[in-house]
């Protein structure tokens, strides 16, 4: 039986938020934390929908906050699998803040790169299918996944010496 082909867009996803009180810190702005927890669901359905399996967060990188996000404020949280190698997926995850009430402006706040592991039903690493990336923007993606992929193994050594 063939496997299925696989495109970057079938794996993409789309969550939106709005920010309410109890989101926010006393300086009325997102907390980091529930940001990256609505970054991590984002990141976990786009790596189900590719390997239709259960996925595991494996790591995260560099996770900066560009931008604050305010009480009122909509997120929009865009993931996609970027490469897909043996049992792990990298998935690109950004967030785009958009104030609509007085200023109308959209900004992105925040970027990640999220690794992400098929699982079995016994909670075992599973194979993931390949993904086929079509533009030009995510055939660079892919490319650069190789880079990133060695570096986090790399950091992972040194982090456990």
């Amino acid at each position: 039986m063939k496997e299925e082909q696989k495109t970057v867009a079938k794996s993409r996803v789309i969550k939106t938020e709005l920010v309410m009180p109890n989101d926010t810190n006393v300086m009325g702005t997102l907390f980091g934390g529930k940001l990256m927890a609505w970054m991590d669901i984002a990141a976990a359905i786009s790596a189900q929908k590719h390997s239709n399996t259960p996925v595991v967060t494996a790591s995260i990188d560099n996770v900066s906050f560009k931008e604050p996000i305010k009480i009122g404020d909509t997120v929009i949280i865009t993931a996609q699998v970027t490469r897909s190698f043996n049992t792990s997926m990298e998935v690109f995850v950004e967030v785009v803040k958009e104030e609509y009430v007085f200023k109308k402006t959209k900004q992105v706040a925040n970027t990640a790169f999220f690794t992400l592991v098929a699982v079995d039903t016994q909670g075992m690493p599973f194979k993931s299918p390949p993904i086929i990336p079509e533009t030009e923007i995510e055939i660079k993606m892919y490319t650069d996944a190789l880079k990133r992929r060695d570096m986090r193994i790399e950091s992972h050594k040194k982090n456990n010496q």
